[in-house]
């Protein structure tokens, strides 16, 4: 007796990401916090990113007085590495896909 081949079998559909929207930016988010000195905010931020006095002194006055500065935008991977940077600095920052 000849075999039957297999009953094809329904794949349920799966949803892709679109490329587009997987290369979307993300922002890199300091948020406030009672313990770090403003002075060593302003540090970490040029250390971290190069900015200078003014644009770092900036970026920590937002955090201080809105309670968060976003600080950088851009690919994910480099995201990633900011954001674990600024936890080593034990400052509070997040990732947040841009819109």
């Amino acid at each position: 007796m000849p075999m039957q081949p297999p009953a094809p079998v329904e794949v349920p559909e799966q949803k892709v990401k679109e490329k587009d929207e997987l290369a979307k930016p993300w922002k890199v988010i300091v948020l406030n916090d009672p313990v770090n000195l403003m002075s060593y905010v302003v540090m970490v931020f040029k250390k971290v990113f190069g900015y200078d006095d003014q644009k770092a002194t900036r970026h920590m006055r937002e955090v201080h007085e809105q309670g968060r500065s976003m600080l950088w935008v851009g690919e994910r991977e480099v995201a990633e590495s900011y954001l674990y940077q600024l936890h080593q600095w034990r400052l509070q920052a997040i990732l947040e896909q841009d819109d």
